[in-house]
């Protein structure tokens, strides 16, 4: 299955969130999935190691979704297998009056991932085409102009090497309230809940044309979108798995050749060990 492929928005494609099933698997079972998950995290570990190593790339994975749709899931069942030495996660919260004082760019741009590392953004630089719209936040001859900004900003860290996935996790109304509920009944989730969640819900379907403009407007070959039928964890998991090392195995990622002479360190090691040897015997 190339998920790359059937889940990506193919530039200049008007999106309609209706006619893609939140709860759609493509087919696959879960048991399938879930070991086909396994393998792909293994992977991207091994890929990683060559990302950090080469230090000519970078990864920039976006996570955009509703509340509870699963982000900080993502993150911690697909990218748990990246070195914490080599990757980057933001959550972007409400700016801050720093960040309000410069362009809306200003706080994405300082937190995009050097060379030879993985930055993972939960929310990102599309809240200022996405929260601000639907409630009246800036002017709408503002975010309208955003969109074009975005596409530069994008094309611009592809130039300078920073590779950028984007996906929007697409949940249902049905089962986002499902896992309030969820929360609702488990004590170790309290902290999770705002409500704001339920506030949000109001806004449905504000959200999603607001959702499907960004989709149509921002993908792009060198920062394509992709729409991941979220209702079922294990095929979200997949997905998003499957596609972060399709794109990063497109990279060509290999290791450096040695700086050092590695023959000379090779005979200083054998002649360390054959007087250790030697030492042991007396």
């Amino acid at each position: 299955m190339d998920f790359y492929k059937s889940l990506m928005v193919g530039p200049g494609k008007k999106v309609n969130l209706d006619k893609i099933d939140p709860s759609d698997t493509l087919g696959i079972k879960k048991a399938d999935a879930e070991q086909l998950t396994l393998e792909n995290i293994q992977k991207l570990a091994d890929l990683q190691d060559k990302l950090s190593a080469q230090a000519k790339h970078a990864l920039l994975i976006v996570l955009q979704a509703r509340d509870a749709a699963g982000k900080d899931s993502t993150i911690k069942h697909v990218m748990g297998g990246f070195n914490p030495q080599a990757c980057m996660v933001h959550a972007f919260k409400v700016p801050s009056a720093l960040e309000l004082s410069h362009d809306f760019l200003w706080r994405i741009h300082r937190n995009v991932p050097p060379a030879g590392m993985v930055g993972i953004f939960n929310r990102s630089h599309y809240e200022d085409v996405l929260v601000v719209r639907v409630h009246d936040l800036v002017p709408r001859e503002t975010w309208q102009e955003r969109y074009e900004h975005i596409n530069a900003f994008e094309a611009n860290l592809n130039d300078a090497n920073v590779h950028v996935l984007k996906f929007f996790l697409h949940i249902s109304k049905e089962e986002q309230l499902q896992r309030f509920g969820d929360r609702l009944n488990t004590p170790s989730k309290y902290w999770k809940l705002a409500m704001s969640d339920y506030t949000e819900r109001q806004h449905w379907d504000e959200y999603t044309q607001a959702y499907q403009d960004a989709l149509s407007k921002c993908s792009k070959p060198q920062a394509p979108w992709f729409v991941i039928p979220a209702d079922y964890k294990w095929f979200r998991n997949l997905a998003v798995s499957s596609i972060v090392v399709k794109a990063m195995e497109q990279m060509d990622l290999k290791y450096p050749k040695p700086t050092a002479d590695i023959d000379a360190i090779r005979q200083a090691y054998m002649h360390e060990v054959r007087a250790q040897k030697k030492g042991m015997k007396k």
